[in-house]
């Protein structure tokens, strides 16, 4: 899975689970700033995206993370090759 479908993937999760706005959501969207998400918000997105990971998602790789890019690049060594 390539980054711009993870990014993609995490837009779709965040729009129907979390009912923001697609529009609202871009590559630099702060995560709790601009979405205001809660820490709690952030382990359902983990959660969301557990599907697609290969390996255990790690909680303290999560902590550094700022903007949906900051995920997208988290998530992406993880992602298992379909």
């Amino acid at each position: 899975m390539s980054k711009e479908e993870i990014f993609v993937r995490i837009k779709e999760i965040l729009s129907k689970e979390f009912e923001i706005d697609e529009n609202f959501i871009n590559k630099d969207t702060k995560l709790y700033a601009d979405l205001e998400l809660d820490s709690i918000d952030a382990v359902d997105l983990m959660v969301k995206m557990k599907e697609y990971v290969k390996d255990k998602i790690e909680p303290e790789q999560f902590k550094k993370a700022i903007t949906i890019q900051d995920v997208v690049d988290i998530l992406h060594p993880l992602i298992a090759i379909p």
